[in-house]
């Protein structure tokens, strides 16, 4: 009933600006937040109409707007404003992301020769909302610090640990790892903070139009260092830019930056994978929440490719040195196999796990909403026979036992009749992933032959990528 009648108001701000009723409304894709946004078209005119149920944030986001309006720099123009009701109006800037885009030019066979020019007029803008958006702003609207201070970092650390360390089950040492987010927050503090920090500076939140680009979603934004942005962008998990382009994009702001201030650029790199770093793991602590536990399949199928980005750090040598606690979660998970990304894009991965029912059937943490679950409780189990126990379906004796009882010879054949028929399929319309579980009472005998079997099966016939998994053998 509330959300009804404030569309009803938001209405009547459309014809209290444009003195007519609005022929077309439709709620735009929602965001993890509350507010609800709506396209809203009239006859000769249109904007964006927003339902902001946050005071807070509503200030923050009309304050800010008006401020970089002011300034000159690319967000959207306001139309009208009923700030007690939470209601606004605004420029339409269409549908065509930044990360668009780079998908198109990926497909297109032109990345990232067609996305430079792209990311470099990105970093330009970024370093003018920065330098420029700085002076003059009224970070007192700020939510909810004024300041990317040390609550901030210590914030966005214990949100890593208690959303997705402690969801994943990685081990760790309560007090030790307190002390390396102490440790780590003072590290950071060392960097100049004088500037606009974004805080979402993200492909998602830069729109393409005319040739231009405009920026949006920055009501989370306050004073803070320069590093945080530039890693915002550049290792966004999804976008997954390759290595080496984000060195070149890194140093083309560095040129930039150093036009405007040489000592900003000369200090810049001192502190900025502490920020890479910084900003991953609050990145994971809303992917766990976001994904993990409300189950949203764009944060989940973000997670493989944020730990990826934590390994490439990790083998670079490029984790701030003095956090003994986090260094060793952090290497923790690089190794968990439910989260290794698809070896290569354009071939279907799948993913093949043994586990024991006792235990609970695996989850899909791809997004993609799972595949096949086989119940190999009525195959014969070897593990009631005593010369068996201790062996499991990848040692010689289990796997002779099984490979002549021909309910399991039977049992197998229907199940690579059903994953063939999936996998061709799934090839043709160009999908990535499939999950495939095996479960039986201990996860060690039966389970684990069957997935063997169908890994060594899928190997010989189909063209694609195969991620085995013993969930309980591997523990």
């Amino acid at each position: 009933m509330k959300s009804a009648v404030k569309q009803e108001e938001l209405q009547g701000l459309f014809r209290q600006h444009y003195g007519i009723q609005p022929l077309k409304i439709n709620e735009l894709p929602r965001s993890p937040s509350h507010r609800r946004y709506f396209r809203m078209v009239g006859q000769d005119s249109g904007c964006i109409g927003a339902i902001s149920p946050d005071p807070l944030i509503t200030r923050a986001f009309l304050e800010f707007t008006r401020h970089f309006r002011n300034k000159g720099l690319h967000v959207p123009e306001l139309y009208a404003v009923q700030e007690e009701k939470g209601i606004y109006l605004l420029e339409d800037l269409g549908d065509l992301m930044l990360k668009h885009l780079v998908d198109q030019s990926r497909e297109e066979g032109s990345f990232p020769g067609k996305v430079r020019p792209l990311y470099h007029s990105v970093l330009e803008h970024l370093l003018r909302f920065q330098v420029e958006g700085h002076v003059g702003l009224d970070y007192s609207v700020c939510v909810p610090r004024m300041e990317f201070d040390r609550q901030s970092v210590l914030w966005d650390l214990n949100h890593f640990k208690y959303f997705f360390l402690q969801l994943l089950g990685i081990p760790f040492d309560e007090q030790k790892l307190e002390d390396d987010f102490q440790f780590f927050a003072s590290f950071l503090m060392n960097a100049s903070r004088d500037y606009f920090l974004y805080r979402d500076f993200q492909a998602r939140n830069i729109l393409f139009r005319d040739e231009s680009f405009y920026f949006i979603d920055y009501q989370g934004g306050r004073m803070g260092a320069l590093q945080y942005d530039v890693a915002s962008l550049l290792f966004e998990a999804r976008i997954d830019l390759p290595s080496d382009f984000r060195e070149e994009l890194l140093q083309y702001y560095l040129d930039t930056l150093g036009k405007v201030n040489k000592n900003d650029a000369a200090a810049f790199q001192k502190y900025y994978y502490g920020f890479v770093l910084v900003r991953i793991l609050q990145a994971m602590g809303a992917y766990g929440l976001r994904g993990i536990i409300e189950n949203i399949p764009l944060f989940l199928q973000s997670i493989p490719f944020a730990i990826k980005n934590i390994g490439w750090l990790l083998e670079k040598s490029l984790v701030p040195q003095g956090m003994p606690e986090l260094t060793k979660c952090m290497q923790q998970l690089t190794e968990l196999p439910d989260w290794k990304p698809a070896v290569a894009e354009d071939k279907l991965t799948l993913k093949i796990t043994s586990f024991s029912y006792k235990l609970g059937i695996p989850r899909d943490y791809s997004g993609h909403g799972g595949g096949y679950i086989f119940d190999c409780r009525t195959l014969p189990n070897p593990g009631r026979i005593e010369a068996y126990r201790k062996s499991t379906g990848r040692d010689r004796d289990v796997i002779d036992f099984l490979a002549a009882k021909q309910e399991v010879s039977d049992f197998l054949g229907t199940v690579f009749a059903l994953v063939d028929q999936s996998v061709r399929e799934y090839s043709n319309r160009g999908y990535t992933q499939l999950m495939i579980n095996f479960g039986c009472t201990g996860g060690q005998h039966r389970s684990v032959y069957c997935a063997e079997q169908l890994k060594a099966h899928l190997v010989k016939t189909h063209p694609v990528n195969v991620i085995l998994n013993h969930r309980e053998l591997d523990k």
